[in-house]
């Protein structure tokens, strides 16, 4: 198997288990993992990106060190690639990637956000950046519908949150694929 074909079942089977996650964590109210699982299939969505934008050359050196394990670096030094770069370059096709990112980044890390139970974590942040999350989320995917909309109010919509990143994500891997039919590669 090539190394391209197991990069994209390794992100398939990733984005699987993200589903499955999600059917689980909602049905039992976990909403800070909820946030985490959507921040990781952003976190292959970004990548999946990040490898469109490169040449084919380059293309090939990120998904052999996705592959084996090695981090990715810039070209010809030991610079790792950012997350904030993937992210912009994200950001900049989509327009909605970096809130979501930055929002579910807040779950991974330790945050005043973990207090979700007795904090509203939409309240602790920056009023442009929860009128960001609640308008995307009002355009893709229909609610909530309140403008003073709480965390509460936004749970029921994160399984459909994630069912567009993973269909977004699906979309970019067919494209990769086919970037590699184009080169002539098998995939």
């Amino acid at each position: 198997m090539n190394n391209l074909a197991a990069f994209v079942r390794q992100v398939r089977s990733r984005s699987r288990e993200h589903a499955q996650a999600m059917a689980l964590l909602s049905n039992a109210g976990l909403a800070g993992q909820m946030i985490s699982v959507l921040r990781q299939e952003i976190d292959s969505m970004v990548r999946v990106v990040y490898l469109l934008a490169q040449s084919t050359h380059r293309r090939d050196e990120l998904i052999a060190a996705a592959v084996s394990g090695t981090k990715w670096s810039q070209p010809g030094s030991r610079a790792a690639v950012t997350d904030r770069e993937m992210v912009e370059l994200a950001q900049s096709l989509q327009g909605w990637t970096q809130s979501v990112y930055k929002f579910g980044c807040a779950f991974i890390h330790l945050s005043n956000l973990h207090d979700y139970n007795d904090r509203d974590p939409l309240e602790l942040l920056p009023h442009q950046e929860r009128m960001d999350i609640l308008g995307h989320c009002r355009h893709y995917h229909g609610g909530p519908g309140s403008r003073d909309a709480t965390f509460v109010d936004l749970m029921p919509y994160l399984p459909r949150v994630l069912e567009k990143i993973a269909a977004n994500l699906s979309c970019y891997l067919v494209d990769l694929e086919g970037l590699a039919q184009q080169d002539g590669q098998s995939v």
